[in-house]
C-alpha cells in the first residue's frame, strides 16, 4: 500500500433527537448523498444509557436500514455523554472500570458485529492530577494500560479499527502531536495491538493557549498585571507558578522556569495550532478524520456552507495534500502500521431550536461541497491530490 482509498462518511450526531430510528437516520443520510455512515452513542446507542436489551434489538434494526438503504455503518463513535465526565481517567478505579468494561468493551463489540471501527473519547484528568507531576504520571500510565487492555481485547475479539480522538487542552490527551505520537507508541507496546487517533480538523484551536511564554514574554506580562491588567490570558502552567508571578513584585525568571520545567505536559508548541500539520505528522494513523468547518480559534462544528466556508480554514485540497505527505513520509518508529482506509467524516453540530429543515440544507450543501474533491469513495488519495 502505497496510498489509502479515501472515504466520504458523516457521524448521525446531527440526527440526534430528530431522526432516531435506524430506519429513520438511515433514510435522510441516503437522501443527504452519502453512503458510509458514523453512528454517534447520542443518537440512541450508548451502552450506559441504553442497555443490553435495547442495543440487541438496535443493532438488528442498524443492519435491516443498512441493507435498506445502502448504507455502510462504517464507525461507531462516543458522544457528549461520556465526554461530560474524568471516565476513563476517573480518580476512582471503580469508574474507570465501568468505562472499560461496561462502556467501551460493548461498544467495541457492537462496531464488530457491524464490521465496523470505533473511535471515542471518554476520559479527563482533573485539576488536581494536573498539578501534581507524579499524580499525572500515574494517571497517565493508568490511562494507556486501560487503552491497551482495550486494544488487545479489540484483536482478539477480531474487531474494527479502535482509536481515541485528540483533543486541545492539558487536562484532555493526546492534545499535542508528540503526545498523540506517544500515545500510540505506548499502547502498541503495552497490548502489543495497535491502537489509533481520530483527529479532529477544529481541535488544533486551543493549543495555542497553552503555549509556555518566552523570559521576554513573561517580563511585558508582569508589567502589564503590576499596571492593573488581570491577566486573563495568562497561562504558565502550574498554579505554584502563576501565584509566584502575581506575589512577585520583581519578576524571578530563574524560579518560574524552574517550576515550569518540572511540567512539560501542560504545554504545547505554538505550530501544533495548525490543523495541516497535524494530518502530515499522523494524518495515516487516523482512520476517522472529522470535518468541521472552523476559524482557527474555536471548535464550533460549522456547516461547509458559503457563509461559513468563508470564515473557516478548512480547505479539502489542504486536507488531502496534508494526508498525502504523511504518508509520503518515512513511518515512525514504534507506531502502529498505517492504515489503508481512511474515513473523512462531516461531523456538524446543530442547535436544539434549529429547524430540520435548515439542517439538512447546510448538510446537503456540504456533502456537495466536499463531493467536489472527493467525486467517487473508494479512490486512492493520488487519484484525489
Amino acid at each position: 500500500m502505497r496510498y489509502p482509498k479515501i472515504f466520504l462518511a458523516i457521524d448521525n450526531c446531527f440526527a440526534s433527537k430528530r431522526y432516531t430510528d435506524p430506519s429513520d437516520w438511515a433514510r435522510v443520510i441516503r437522501e443527504l448523498g452519502l453512503t458510509y455512515v458514523e453512528a454517534s452513542a447520542d443518537n440512541e446507542c450508548d451502552p450506559l444509557y441504553m442497555g443490553a436489551e435495547y442495543l440487541a434489538w438496535w443493532m438488528g434494526e442498524v443492519k435491516k436500514a443498512a441493507a435498506q438503504y445502502g448504507l455502510v455503518i462504517a464507525n461507531l463513535y462516543s458522544g457528549h455523554g461520556t465526554y461530560a465526565t474524568l471516565g476513563l481517567a476517573h480518580t476512582h478505579p471503580v469508574i474507570r472500570d465501568r468505562f472499560l468494561n461496561n462502556w467501551l468493551k460493548p461498544m467495541a463489540k457492537n462496531a464488530g458485529a457491524l464490521g465496523a471501527g470505533l473511535g471515542f473519547f471518554c476520559h479527563a484528568f482533573s485539576d488536581a492530577v494536573l498539578q501534581d507531576p507524579a499524580r499525572y504520571r500515574e494517571a497517565e500510565r493508568t490511562l494507556y494500560e486501560n487503552l491497551a487492555e482495550l486494544a488487545a481485547f479489540g484483536a482478539r475479539e477480531h474487531l474494527g479499527v479502535l482509536g481515541l480522538e485528540q483533543m486541545y487542552t492539558p487536562h484532555q490527551i493526546p492534545w499535542t502531536i508528540a503526545g498523540a505520537e506517544k500515545l500510540m507508541r505506548e499502547i502498541y507496546r503495552i497490548g502489543g495491538a495497535p491502537f489509533y487517533l481520530t483527529v479532529d480538523m477544529g481541535h488544533m484551536n486551543g493549543q495555542r493557549k497553552f503555549v509556555r511564554p518566552t523570559d521576554g514574554e513573561m517580563i511585558a506580562l508582569h508589567d502589564r498585571l503590576l499596571a492593573g491588567d488581570p491577566l486573563p490570558e495568562l497561562w504558565l502552567g502550574p498554579e505554584k507558578a502563576v501565584k509566584l508571578f502575581e506575589s512577585s513584585k520583581k519578576l524571578p525568571l530563574a524560579e518560574l522556569n524552574g517550576i515550569m520545567d518540572e511540567y512539560p505536559y501542560l504545554f504545547a508548541p505554538a505550530e501544533d495550532g495548525d490543523p495541516y500539520l497535524w494530518l502530515s505528522k499522523v494524518g495515516g494513523y487516523s482512520p476517522i478524520i472529522h470535518l468541521q468547518q472552523a476559524d482557527g480559534k474555536s471548535s464550533p462544528h460549522w456547516a461547509f456552507t458559503k457563509e461559513f466556508n468563508a470564515r473557516g480554514i478548512v480547505e479539502p485540497k489542504k486536507v488531502l495534500r496534508a494526508i498525502k505527505a504523511h504518508y509520503d513520509s518515512v513511518p515512525g518508529e514504534g507506531l502502529p502500521p498505517r492504515l489503508p482506509n481512511l474515513y473523512l467524516t462531516l461531523e456538524i453540530f446543530t442547535g436544539t431550536a434549529d429547524l430540520n429543515r435548515a439542517v439538512l440544507q447546510r448538510i446537503r450543501e456540504s456533502v456537495a461541497y466536499w463531493r467536489e474533491f472527493i467525486p467517487e469513495d473508494g479512490l486512492t488519495l493520488d487519484k484525489l491530490v
